[in-house]
């Protein structure tokens, strides 16, 4: 039956992949459609306003650019709100201001698409900072990922200098895609007894008689763009596996699709791109097969119970079932673990801190690949990059120059992709390293030993693959780990988009290259090994010492 669970889930997901890609593509496709019937209205004033020409194409730099300094204007606004929450409206408890270093973590987090929270979110921010700082960003950093993924795939599939007007596609990306599917998740939820009220607490009579005020507020609005946007931040300080954000396994359904689905159905509007459908299944074949094995380890390293606790004959028959709901077990929680590490959502339903090391290791280890579906639009792109990865490595072995869908790929583009390649462990590795080399980073660990380095190795990891979620049992709202964790935030999102709009801006600038009887076909099977490959092999070498220092070595020594 838990098997049958995954599968429901897995298939519903496949059936949503090409009608959302289909439309994704509409969205962004430049081409006179029913999109434009439908949101033209909502948008032609806000070009107005603010003085956009969706026509006019930008260079790759100029993209770019203009991506940096929109999300800069967001940051400067909502550090100011947090920093003044006190004094603003919408603050029916009283909660104070946000102290200066866990401001700043906390704009980075969410501007970047990690939604990483130092705080507990029902007693950290007020009603107003929920709505008109993490919600507005967990819209504008979802739609930056997904703008950057079309742009990507422009530059790779068009025949011109420019890959698209950034503020148009911005502003399509919100009134065309985000906003309406937001509006239809909310209503559902809300119909499934999620809340989504402005009163500050409700009363409620305890067992022994007295009254308990238990938090509240605008939390299904706050929970459908935190999914669909893969960001992750709770409204409450347990995420998603509060009974108010996450009621039941129904919900907790809704929720997983709702993160998956842009991610895997942006393969598809790739394909849609390229003309070529094939090459978007390729993409996706390669993520869900990197993603079941992943699922594989976690189902049946949660099921099996933990070790030790087995050692000591203690009953394992429904299988690990510290830190998580009985209402949803071990596959619905698995499953969530999983899928939110892919999609690097962030959202837990159950404390990543608890689980068995192996099952621990899977949401590591998706973070580190970070190309496993990925967020909305930034997984695809990663995936992307290592699929020319790919084919430059095959072209190597032959000795001919490599092409990908009619595009040579020489040295700028590799290197290039070789920044985004190597900046990912470097931002990951190196602060783990300094935090054990310092007292402020030794001493938030809260479980020394092999599990201590998992600890500090998931919060950075997390952090580098604007993930957000973490293993919790590390005390890590100081200054030391406000900061460390949100410059690593900023670079792991920032460094990785510049260069690979340039890779973008490069191939679209190139001459198409007719396909010959010797050209490396990059749309059948063969190529989706190679792709998967080529990830298995540079995560593998690059990050199976640390590995190895942290769940494995907990691993073995619970046996």
């Amino acid at each position: 039956m838990e098997i049958v669970q995954i599968v429901i889930v897995i298939a519903a997901l496949c059936l949503l992949v090409k009608p959302l890609g289909t439309y994704i593509y509409h969205v962004f496709s430049n081409e006179r459609n029913r999109t434009d019937k439908w949101f033209g209205w909502l948008e032609r004033p806000i070009y107005k306003l603010a003085g956009i020409r969706s026509e006019n194409g930008m260079t790759w730099k100029k993209y770019a650019g203009s991506l940096v300094l929109t999300n800069i204007v967001l940051v400067a606004v909502g550090y100011l709100i947090l920093r003044l929450q006190r004094a603003l409206p919408l603050n029916p408890n009283g909660i104070d201001n946000m102290e200066a270093t866990l401001s700043f973590n906390t704009i980075i987090s969410f501007m970047t698409n990690t939604n990483l929270q130092h705080y507990s979110g029902e007693t950290g921010l007020s009603y107003f900072s929920q709505m008109a700082v993490i919600m507005m960003m967990m819209f504008t950093s979802a739609v930056t990922g997904i703008v950057v993924a079309i742009a990507f795939i422009r530059g790779l599939t068009s025949k011109g200098s420019t890959i698209g007007n950034f503020f148009a596609d911005f502003v399509k990306g919100h009134t065309r895609l985000l906003l309406p599917l937001a509006i239809v998740v909310t209503l559902v939820l809300v119909g499934l007894k999620v809340p989504q009220t402005l009163d500050p607490t409700v009363a409620a009579k305890t067992l022994e008689g007295g009254e308990q005020q238990i938090a509240i507020g605008p939390v299904a609005s706050l929970v459908s763009i935190k999914h669909l946007g893969t960001n992750g931040g709770g409204f409450f300080g347990v995420n998603s596996s509060h009974p108010f954000e996450n009621p039941s396994p129904l919900t907790n359904v809704i929720e997983m699709l709702s993160m998956w689905c842009i991610p895997a159905s942006l393969t598809y509007t790739f394909g849609r791109f390229a003309k070529n459908r094939k090459q978007g299944w390729v993409i996706f074949t390669a993520m869900m097969t990197l993603f079941l094995v992943f699922l594989s380890v976690a189902f049946f390293s949660e099921k099996a119970g933990n070790p030790a606790l087995n050692a000591l004959g203690a009953d394992s028959s429904i299988g690990s079932m510290e830190g998580k709901e009985v209402r949803f077990g071990i596959a619905q929680s698995a499953l969530f673990t999983t899928v939110t590490t892919a999609a690097t959502t962030g959202t837990v339903n159950n404390m990543h801190d608890t689980l068995t090391p192996l099952g621990g290791m899977v949401p590591l280890a998706q973070m580190m690949l970070n190309c496993v579906f990925g967020g909305d639009g930034v997984g695809l792109v990663n995936m992307l990059m290592y699929a020319i990865l790919a084919v430059f490595l095959a072209g190597l072995m032959v000795g001919r120059t490599p092409e990908f869908l009619g595009r040579k790929i020489e040295s700028r583009e590799m290197k290039l992709i070789a920044v985004a390649i190597l900046a990912h462990p470097l931002i990951i590795l190196a602060p783990t390293a300094i935090a054990f080399m310092t007292e402020l980073g030794k001493g938030a660990v809260t479980n020394p030993g092999f599990h201590g380095i998992s600890q500090v190795l998931y919060e950075f990891t997390s952090s580098a693959a604007n993930n957000g979620s973490g293993f919790e049992g590390l005390a890590d709202n100081t200054p030391f780990w406000n900061i460390s964790t949100g410059i690593v935030m900023l670079l792991g999102r920032y460094v990785s988009i510049i260069a690979l709009l340039g890779v973008a801006g490069s191939l679209g600038r190139k001459q198409w290259v007719p396909e010959t009887i010797g050209t490396f076909r990059t749309d059948n099977a063969l190529f989706t090994g190679i792709v998967v490959g080529t990830v298995v092999i540079i995560g593998a070498l690059t990050f199976l010492p640390v590995i190895a220092l942290g769940p494995v070595a907990e691993y073995l020594t619970l046996r």
